[in-house]
Parts: structure tokens; C-alpha cells; sequence
């Protein structure tokens, strides 16, 4: 059996006052696209940015339940959640890896690499 990763993520606006929930097979990945704008949606009309709050999962379908149970709850509770595992509100990118040197690679088009943490649940 092949072993996968998948990742529930929070991210917000600089000022903590917008949030987006994701799921994503590649959390570095996906968080530079989002750093970077490429995809054209929510999360770039609202310059949601910072990761802080991400869970992995093994199954997808796991994640995806979770992904579905994170958005149906309050703002109240997912900023409990926030800093339960983020105190101080950090944008987490850094410690997953995606350096500015990562993001300056993506903004001029030269990819997006993967290779994303772990931290199970």
C-alpha cells in the first residue's frame, strides 16, 4: 500500500479578518499558489495569504470530512482552533518550507515544488 498525505489547512488575511478553508494533497505546493495569486478566485480577491492552522490526514476521504466539518463551524471556533496550535496567530509557511526564494520562483513562472510536512492527525 502507497502511502499519502493530505492536508486540511487554514489560512487568513494579514489582519486575521477573512478565512479559507482547504484541503490539498501538497501543502507546500498549494500554499505557494496561494502566496502567489495563480489561482483566480476567493482567497486572491481577498489577499488570503497566511497559513495558520494545517492538520494531515493519510486518507483522503478523512481529510476531505474534515475539510466539509471545519467549514460548517463558526468563526469563534476556528480561531479556538487557530490558536490552540498557533498562539501568536504566525504565518506557518516558513516552518512548512515555502521560503521567499520558493515564492520569487513562482511568481516568475519557474514551478511550484512539492514536498510538504507532516503532522498527523
Amino acid at each position: 500500500m502507497r502511502f499519502h498525505n493530505y492536508y486540511v489547512y487554514l489560512l487568513t488575511t494579514s489582519d486575521n479578518s477573512v478565512f479559507y478553508t482547504g484541503v490539498t494533497n501538497d501543502l507546500v505546493r498549494r500554499i505557494v499558489e496561494h502566496k502567489v495569486h495563480l489561482n483566480k478566485g476567493f482567497t486572491d480577491k481577498y489577499n488570503i495569504t497566511k497559513l495558520v492552522y494545517y492538520e494531515l490526514f493519510h486518507n483522503v476521504d478523512e481529510a476531505i470530512k474534515r475539510e466539509k466539518q471545519l467549514k460548517r463551524y463558526p468563526r469563534t471556533w476556528k480561531a479556538h482552533l487557530i490558536a490552540s496550535m498557533n498562539a501568536e496567530w504566525n504565518d506557518l509557511s516558513e516552518s512548512i518550507g515555502v521560503t521567499k526564494k520558493i515564492i520569487e520562483s513562482a511568481r516568475n513562472g519557474i514551478g511550484v515544488p512539492g514536498t510538504s510536512p507532516g503532522r498527523q492527525c
